[in-house]
């Protein structure tokens, strides 16, 4: 069920994007032939007065359609209300309005955070390593040994853990030091106090390994804002914070292309970390959604072929030039885009397809 919660997170979002650029043209009378949500067979279709919509079987994508160069369309070339006939500033907002919706979404997504779960806030930390997750396997060696999400291991082989982030580390030691080997572990449940045994189970490299997702023993706490102007506040204080965050990333990526490439993510790992949040965190949904939502329309106010930024760059020439390129090359320019950015996806698909047969890094991370 959490994956299914963060595909339809990114659902949503594209549905948001794809609803901006539908609603802009609508609203000024340019014609609309098609509205879809998702790529590939359809699954469900509608054929209202003017547009056709769609749901198809790919739900990571959409578009909106117009019947400007659709050979089927019985609308005359030259009519006005098509929107290749509009002027340089309708066409804009047509094509910048996707983004529009995606940051003003993420904006309000960000007040019902704050508005109606909160910010997460962590008090001080507390003695011991806390159980954040179990491996799902039912066999696996803590569920074997007694261990439950949410149990305070104290200590290990009496090593007693204090409150200091090196605690986490020192306990994975222990384990992965200990390959078939008893561990006795004191446990924190509640207001009890148990004694169990674990013998972690040797992986490929001869570490040891329990199956369980270890983190730092502290509360995490969320306080609404009731008051509705406080809440519109700080979700602009967050937005403009995550806004800052992004851009920065971005550059990074093109400074040091070589050292943060590795960190692009596809759908399949934007789909399995929304996966994750769903699964241990349901409260920060909203959070990763603003997140996901900002990232889309950054990525398609870009200036690069095939995207929002792209054509918004065709259009800013057609203003400098006083009439728009020839056809020819801003097709071979989209097309070559586009085949691009395919490529790029299809990559970073197989990657983390790969990633996720083999052994994932998340779990590397919190399964040890």
């Amino acid at each position: 069920m959490s994956v299914l919660a963060a595909i339809a997170v990114l659902a949503v979002l594209i549905l948001v994007h794809e609803l901006g650029h539908f609603i802009a043209a609508r609203s000024q009378g340019i014609h609309v032939n098609r509205f879809s949500l998702g790529f590939g067979p359809i699954l469900w279709k509608y054929q209202g007065s003017q547009t056709e919509y769609a749901i198809r079987a790919f739900p990571l994508g959409g578009f909106v359609g117009f019947p400007d160069d659709d050979p089927d369309s019985d609308i005359p070339p030259n009519d006005p209300n098509l929107l290749r006939n509009r002027p340089i500033l309708d066409r804009a907002i047509v094509i910048s309005a996707g983004v529009i919706a995606n940051l003003i979404f993420a904006y309000f997504l960000l007040v019902a955070q704050i508005g109606f779960i909160g910010i997460p806030q962590t008090s001080l930390p507390q003695p011991g390593v806390l159980i954040q997750q179990l491996a799902p396997d039912v066999s696996s060696v803590a569920q074997k040994a007694g261990i439950e999400k949410g149990d305070v291991i104290l200590a290990a082989n009496q090593t007693k853990f204090g409150t200091s982030p090196q605690e986490l580390e020192a306990l994975r030691e222990i384990i992965k030091t200990n390959a078939g080997k008893p561990v006795k572990l004191e446990i924190a449940r509640g207001d009890q106090k148990l004694s169990l045994n674990v013998v972690p189970e040797a992986k490929a490299n001869g570490e040891g390994s329990v199956g369980v997702g270890l983190s730092p023993n502290v509360k995490v706490e969320r306080h609404p804002v009731t008051n509705p102007l406080k809440a519109l506040n700080k979700g602009a204080v967050e937005f403009q914070r995550i806004i800052t965050m992004t851009f920065k990333g971005f550059g990074q990526l093109v400074t040091n292309f070589g050292e943060t490439a590795g960190q692009v993510a596809g759908p399949i790992k934007i789909v399995q970390i929304g996966s994750s949040i769903a699964q241990n965190d349901t409260g920060s949904l909203f959070f990763f959604a603003a997140l996901i939502s900002i990232n889309l329309a950054i990525i398609n106010i870009l200036p690069l072929p095939a995207l929002d930024g792209g054509q918004l760059a065709f259009l800013l020439i057609e203003g400098v030039r006083g009439k728009p390129l020839p056809t020819r090359v801003q097709e071979g320019v989209m097309q070559t885009g586009l085949m691009l950015l395919l490529g790029l996806g299809i990559f970073l698909i197989v990657k983390e397809t790969t990633q996720l047969t083999s052994q994932l890094e998340w779990v590397q991370k919190l399964f040890q």
